[in-house]
């Protein structure tokens, strides 16, 4: 029978390490009435004879080759193996995204957090899932936090000496680790140590790595709302500093999936600290110096969001092509010709806008922008205490004039 209208074009299968005799009885019959099971090659080996069904193993790249096999198999019983919860950093995303929730049948297994938290004694609630299969493990950093419980899903047996070197990079070697293998499976097995100390040999592909976050003495602590220590970052002295970078942030008002256009990047504080609010947020630095465009590059990656994508080029040109933003903050280059009215342009309705600057010539330009746009203008003044001789007295940074403005819907 092929599917009609009313009938899902595809049935989506979780399959874990435990294989057929894992599965529950829907799964076992969609698999094997399916014409055609397309999966990976582990997944497929973990089918027996009774499943006919023509086998076809994922391409590499897996993404770009969706559409591809729908389309090439579209009126046929079309199944699909994934690893545990289809729906949980799997396939499952992405054959939604595809052929729509509608088309889809999806029988999900326990996914290897819930073993893992299972093996662990674990609340899933309380756990802090970090994915490398297809992704920049260099965000784990930005989950590292005292005390806190992190789940590394591992794309192959390196990935826990991996861990273990970022743990101790970024002063967390102290961390207990634990790696779980085969999850679920008759060859399940554990092997626990200190990310300082760590030396295991490789083991199985299929592994997740559990670690239990030991700060060490000394290593820096970095809190999860905006305003890191400057020192945290590499910089040449384009930073926006600590306290005028958390006013910043709090006028950008991140929110969850929205995208920030930095620019004029200069370190990337901004950006970074816009990514770190929330894992879903999105963000783009724009900078014209290639030399301060690598250096934002790694810091997003040293404090935890490698997704932080860098646009090398002037603005306003560079701006040209990029997705419309949430936000737009704008740190330098604020004369510069049609800038502003390019970021204004870009802005949808309800779009923020914040510019800072420190010289006369740019506050006189917010100032006119304030008169047309409204918004807010604040003058942020910063004054620390050092030595003065045997006393102590206030040192004045350069004040800072910050207007932020959200945009209006048009008038009819």
């Amino acid at each position: 029978m092929t599917p009609t209208s009313d009938q899902p074009a595809v049935t989506v299968v979780g399959i874990g390490a435990d294989g057929w005799a894992g599965l529950g009885p829907a799964g076992r019959e969609a698999l094997a009435a399916a014409e055609v099971v397309v999966g990976g090659p582990r997944q497929l080996d973990l089918l027996p004879p009774e499943c006919a069904g023509v086998r076809v193993a994922w391409p590499s790249p897996l993404r770009p080759a969706v559409p591809k096999l729908l389309a090439e198999h579209a009126g046929r019983r079309l199944a699909v193996l994934a690893s545990g919860d289809p729906m949980f950093y799997g396939i499952g995303r992405a054959l939604a995204e595809e052929a729509g929730p509608a088309a889809l049948h999806v029988l999900p297994h326990p996914s290897s957090v819930s073993y893992a938290c299972a093996r662990m004694g674990w609340a899933m609630q309380d756990v802090d899932v970090v994915s490398a299969v297809g992704r920049d493990q260099a965000a784990l950093a930005g989950a590292l936090h005292d005390g806190r419980r992190v789940l590394v899903l591992a794309p192959d047996a390196a990935t826990p000496a991996k861990v273990a070197e970022l743990l101790r990079e970024r002063g967390y070697g102290p961390s207990r680790m634990t790696v779980l293998e085969q999850l679920g499976g008759p060859a399940e097995h554990r092997v626990d140590g200190v990310a300082d100390t760590w030396s295991a040999p490789e083991g199985d592909p299929l592994n997740v790595v559990a670690v239990e976050c030991v700060r060490a003495a000394g290593a820096p602590r970095l809190p999860v709302v905006p305003g890191l220590p400057d020192d945290a970052y590499e910089h040449d002295g384009q930073l926006t500093k600590k306290y005028v970078r958390a006013a910043t942030l709090a006028a950008l008002a991140p929110a969850p999936g929205e995208l920030l256009w930095d620019v004029g990047g200069g370190s990337g504080s901004i950006a970074v600290e816009w990514l770190r609010a929330h894992r879903a947020c999105r963000a783009v630095s724009v900078e014209r110096d290639p030399v301060r465009a690598e250096r934002i590059t790694r810091n997003a990656r040293a404090l935890g969001v490698p997704r932080l994508k860098v646009v090398t080029g002037a603005a306003p040109g560079a701006l040209a092509g990029l997705p419309v933003p949430d936000a737009v903050f704008i740190g330098g280059g604020l004369t510069g010709a049609g800038l502003l009215e390019t970021c204004w342009a870009a802005l949808p309705a309800g779009g923020r806008l914040v510019a800072n600057t420190v010289t006369l010539e740019s506050e006189a330009l917010l100032t006119e922008w304030y008169r047309r746009h409204g918004g807010e203008l604040t003058r942020l003044a910063v004054a620390q205490a050092v030595p003065v001789g045997s006393f102590t007295g206030w040192r004045q940074a350069m004040p800072v004039t910050q207007w932020s403005v959200t945009k209006p819907p048009e008038r009819a």
